[in-house]
This record gives structure tokens, C-alpha cells and sequence, in this order.
């Protein structure tokens, strides 16, 4: 099957014209450049293009310039274009700052109403007329599994940027009433987890790492939806610091219901997708003269494995606008003549544990003195940072570092002044506007095999791997106080990471901030952290002023030609500080939780109620 992702539109063909006598004649020619609305529902072939038309819309374009990563506490975007207002909390119910700036935010665009609605009214058109396509029955049954799934994917995100939202199951025409409420978030669940169901109902279950949605994706998402649904943002004990003083709280999460109902519910149907025995995590356990490092290295660029559940996939010809597809390129070291953005913020490399398992601390002097010795081997797939080896640096700035290790700090004499900047810095020789403001450059999804500047790369994002799934049932059991089941399935996590396991010591609360931290490192940069803040309540203590590193060499001479000697060595032992990233202080309201519905949607449906705090 070809890679479904690839096909975005209905194929252009050109129409050939007979002479015709009458206007009957004339009118009913098929339009030029798109086959006839009769033609797509009378050919299997033609209603699958139309379903793939749905894939991109769905699932955006998490490798676009601006990441999701950037509205989160994991990176800093560095030619900023609004993002910072929209991490100070500053959106309206007019705009959403950085999120919606359309020339440059393919992927946080279609993160929004219109979009999603967009998509919502596709899956309708598609309900509507896939009953008179002809073939083979189980050709339109997996059709309609793809669509179920779709549709639930739209329904979840909508749900998870607004709370509960108008579920529309019908195509509209021009003169029909369309001034729909919002529905509340327990019927939206209830009926994405449906959708989900139906999906399953006729999705095969065939492993499959081309982008086919299977059996296995509906169920993980159905098991995703219902671990959010029950996490504290939408439950009516943990959640008044969003709901107070609003007059329906109903649409942004339960306001009746048994929590324990809702956390066995997503308990079981994360245990139905590992009990299909059809995924398993890439290179479960390490051996000991593996590079754990390596093992991550080659499955975030891998073009799928038995872990993958599903994938969205990528070619060189995917989008030739510079702001679609080429991840290499927009988040490499400027010292590579690559773009310098999504840079790793000081408050995620932190996060990474030592080796042995204990945190890392600035204020350990021996940790402090090397910051990136004997940490999670996570850290080194997924970072940059001064002093690692790269691959070969372009020849112009080769000539200037021979060594093609990342230089992020800078030299300095004993008087304090600054006499030479390293490639990699806003200060250097090579595109400093291009420089990031971290210390910190990306490492994962990047294919370190190819020079970005002219080739892009073909790597396919991993929307749901197994690891999650392993990881959602953990959460369930530790909301239920399953404990030791929990540790079981967090510790698998670990020992693929070659970190030591959770004690049996670690129980209750800890357990559950040792998972929230085991989950903040498998998943980086892999579109998850947004949406845990937001389902975990812990805005404020996601959104602040970041944090980065400063490098810094001093030498007793007064002037160096180089960033290292001639030999490779440095000018001294380098000096690791802690810094604030400059003009980066975020700042949170508890409004953020949900997203704002736009006042011209409001203005056309008066029904909808808008989300507190707009």
C-alpha cells in the first residue's frame, strides 16, 4: 500500500472537450482538474484519495518550523514571531499570538475551530455517500475504519483545546439552520470513544509501519482519550481552578460520575492494546555492551519497528515552502548553516537524571563541572550541547572548526573580555541571527547522515508508539493505586534506558511524580507535553522564566584564532552556568487551560457559550 500521507488531493487530470451542439450538452461536462463528486463515490480508488485528503488535516505537520514544543516547557522558539506573548498566557478570544500567525505555524493552524471543523465536515460527506461506492466489502469497511478514526482524532483534539464542543454528525447545506450548542464534554467523550470502537470494528489488526491506521492505532487512541478524559483537569474534585465561578462547567469536564470508573476505564483499554501481542518496545533490553544513546538514535530515525502504532510520513517532495517539512534544517546549529529554532530549554536537559538514577543539580559541584557526564543516555539522543561530536561541518565552516564538535560558549580573556565566540552561538562567524538562545541545539528525529542545507530528510513522526500505551496504563494504575503494577510497566520504560528501576519504596505521590518525570523524558519533542501540563493542572509551574546554559573558557592569552587550540583541547576547563534565556519569561493563567472559541465563530452561532476567562 502506498504511504497514504503522501496523498493530500484529489488527482488533477485533464478533461478532454468534444464540440457540443447545446447547453445541455455543455453543462454536463466533468470540471477540469478534479474528478466529478459522482466519479469519487462510484470508484474505491477515488473515495480512499478523498479520505486521504483527511490525514493531513488531522494530523498537521508536527516537523513544521514551530513545534509544539515551543508552547511548552520544552523549547525555546528563537526567531520568536509571537510565540512568547502566547507562552505569557496573552491569547484573546480575537488571536492566539504566535499559535495562529498563518505564513509560518502550519502545525498549531490547524490546532484551532475551523480547521478541525473542516475535517469534521469531510467525515460527514464521506458517511453520507460511502454506502453507494461498489467493491469489495472489506476494501469499504476499512475505508470507514480510517474515517472513524479520523473523525475521533478531530473530536479528541477539539476536545482537548475547548472541553466540550457541538458534535455534528450530518452534512449542512446552504439553507439549514446552523446555530448548534456545544455539547458537554462527557457526550463528546462518550462519542469519540464510540467512533474509536468503530474504527476498531473494521480497521484490521495487521501490524503495519506504513501510515495505515489499524486496529491497533483506534484502540490507543481510544486508550489516550480516556486516560485524559480522566486526569484532573476534567475531574470535578481536582479542576476549580478552572471552573469556579463559571456557569457551565459541564463542558469542560464531569460534573458527576465515579473517578475510579474513569481511571479502570483507561486502565483496560490501554491492557486491550497490549494484549493484542502485536507492538513491542525497539530494543526492550539493552545489553551491556550496547550504546543505549544509539539504540534511541536509530529508532527516532528508523522508518518504522515493531514499536511504531502509528506514523505519519514524509518525503523530499512532501512541501517545498520552507515552512513544512524539513526538521534537520530548521532546528540544526547555525554553525552548520541550519536555523537554530526549537532549541532545548536549560529546564528539560536539567530534568534528565544522572546515570545511577539520583537528579541532576546545579549545586552539585561535581555535576556542575560537567554537566553531560554519566546522565539518562535519553539526554545525548535527543540534545546538542557543547563540546559533543556532530557530524562533518560544511566545508567553509570546517575550516574553521576541523573538529566538528558543537560550540556553544565562548572565550574569554582574564580581563572578562570576549575574544572569540564559537560557531554555534549568535556571536559566530556562521549565520549568528540563526544562533540559538539555549546552549542547547535538537538531537531527535534529526538524521545526522545527511547535510539538511540541500537534502532533506525522509524521517516519519511517531504519533503512537508502544511505549505510550505501556506508559498510560501505569498512570491509570498509580491513579488507582496499583502501585506495583505501575513500577512494573514504568520500570520497562527504564530498563530500555538503561536507568536503574523505581524502588518498591516509591509509592503513592512520588510514584506519581517519578512517572509525570519518566513521561516528560521518553516523550520529548514528541507532541505530548503540551497537552500533560494542561490535563495534570500544573500550568504555573510549566510556564516561567526558562532557563539555559552559559559555556565559558578563559585563557591567559589576549587574543586566540581559533575556539579550541590547534591540538582539539580547549582554552582551560570549561565554566558551566545556569542562565536565564533572555526575553523568555513565561508567565501563566489559569484561562490557558482551555483555548478561547473566536468571537466571529460566536458571532455566526450564538449558542455557543465562551470558555472562562475571555
Amino acid at each position: 500500500m502506498k504511504k497514504i500521507f503522501n496523498l493530500l488531493m484529489f488527482v488533477s487530470f485533464i478533461a478532454i472537450l468534444s464540440s457540443c451542439n447545446s447547453t445541455d450538452d455543455f453543462l454536463d461536462k466533468q470540471p477540469l482538474g478534479d474528478y466529478s463528486e459522482t466519479a469519487v463515490w462510484s470508484d474505491p480508488a477515488l473515495a480512499q484519495t478523498f479520505v486521504n485528503s483527511m490525514y493531513r488535516n488531522a494530523l498537521g505537520w508536527p516537523f513544521a518550523i514551530e513545534r509544539l514544543s515551543d508552547y511548552s516547557d520544552e523549547s525555546h522558539f528563537t526567531p520568536d514571531w509571537d510565540v512568547t506573548n502566547f507562552n505569557k498566557s496573552l491569547m484573546t478570544q480575537d488571536g492566539l499570538l504566535g499559535w495562529d500567525t498563518s505564513w509560518a505555524t502550519p502545525h498549531t493552524m490547524h490546532f484551532r475551530w475551523s480547521p478541525f471543523y473542516a475535517n469534521v465536515r469531510r467525515a460527514n460527506i464521506f458517511f453520507s455517500k460511502i454506502d453507494e461506492v461498489p467493491g469489495d466489502a472489506s476494501v469499504i469497511g476499512d475505508l470507514k475504519g480510517q474515517v472513524y478514526f479520523l473523525n475521533a482524532w478531530t473530536y479528541f483534539y477539539l476536545t482537548n483545546l475547548y472541553g466540550g464542543v457541538p458534535i455534528i454528525d450530518k452534512v449542512y447545506g446552504l439553507t439549514d439552520e446552523f446555530t448548534v450548542a456545544r455539547n458537554s464534554y462527557d457526550d463528546c467523550i462518550k462519542y469519540i470513544v464510540d467512533q474509536c470502537d468503530k474504527a476498531a470494528a473494521n480497521l484490521s489488526d495487521t501490524y503495519a509501519t506504513d501510515g495505515h491506521i489499524t486496529k491497533g492505532a483506534a484502540l490507543a487512541l481510544k486508550a489516550r482519550v480516556l486516560l485524559y478524559a480522566a486526569s484532573d483537569l476534567h475531574n470535578p474534585a481536582k479542576n476549580s481552578v478552572v471552573t469556579n465561578g463559571f456557569s457551565k462547567p459541564d463542558l469542560l469536564g464531569y460534573t458527576s460520575g465515579d473517578a475510579t470508573a474513569r481511571w479502570t476505564a483507561a486502565k483496560n483499554a490501554a491492557k486491550a492494546v497490549i494484549d493484542l501481542n502485536k507492538y513491542s518496545l525497539y530494543k526492550a533490553n539493552p545489553a551491556a555492551t550496547d550504546s543505549v544513546a544509539n539504540n534511541f538514535v536509530e529508532f527516532f530515525t528508523s522508518k518504522g519497528t515493531s514499536e511504531d502504532i502509528l506514523l505519519q510520513f514524509f518525503t523530499a517532495k512532501t512541501d517545498e515552502s520552507w515552512e513544512g517539512y524539513n526538521p534537520a534544517l530548521y532546528c540544526g546549529p547555525n554553525g552548520y548553516h541550519n536555523w537554530g529554532n526549537n532549541c532545548p530549554l536549560g529546564d528539560l536537559v536539567d530534568d534528565y537524571e544522572m546515570k545511577d538514577g539520583s537528579k541532576f543539580s546545579w549545586d552539585n559541584p561535581k555535576h556542575k563541572a560537567n554537566p553531560y557526564a554519566k546522565r539518562d543516555a535519553r539526554l545525548y539522543a535527543t540534545v546538542l550541547y557543547e563540546g559533543v561530536q556532530w557530524r562533518k561541518r560544511p566545508d567553509d565552516a570546517l575550516k574553521i572548526d576541523p573538529f566538528s564538535k558543537i560550540q556553544v560558549g565562548h572565550v574569554y580573556d582574564q580581563s572578562g573580555k570576549m575574544i572569540k565566540a564559537g560557531l554555534d552561538t549568535r556571536e559566530g562567524p556562521i549565520e549568528d541571527w540563526n544562533g540559538g538562545k539555549t546552549g542547547y541545539y535538537v538531537r531527535k528525529w534529526v538524521d545526522s547522515a545527511i547535510d539538511p542545507q540541500y537534502v532533506k530528510q525522509d524521517v516519519p513522526f511517531k504519533h503512537i508508539r508502544y511505549a505510550e500505551v505501556l506508559m498510560n496504563y501505569a498512570e491509570a494504575c498509580i491513579e488507582l493505586g496499583q502501585d506495583a503494577e505501575a513500577r512494573t510497566y514504568i520500570n520497562m520504560i527504564r530498563k530500555r534506558a538503561g536507568q536503574p528501576e523505581l524502588a518498591a519504596s516509591v509509592t503513592g505521590d512520588a510514584l506519581r511524580q517519578a512517572y509525570r518525570h519518566e513521561r516528560r523524558i521518553e516523550f520529548a519533542y514528541e507532541d505530548q507535553r503540551f497537552w500533560d501540563v494542561r490535563r495534570w493542572l500544573i500550568g504555573p509551574a510549566a510556564y516561567h522564566q526558562t532557563s539555559g546554559v552559559d559555556v565559558k573558557y578563559v585563557t591567559s592569552e589576549s587574543s586566540v584564532a581559533s575556539y579550541r587550540k590547534a591540538d582539539g583541547s580547549t582554552w582551560g576547563d570549561p565554566i558551566f552556568t545556569k542562565k536565564d534565556v533572555p526575553g523568555d519569561a513565561r508567565a501563566w493563567n489559569n484561562k490557558c487551560y482551555f483555548f478561547p472559541i473566536y468571537r466571529d465563530e460566536i458571532n455566526k452561532n450564538n449558542l455557543l457559550v465562551q470558555n472562562p476567562g475571555y
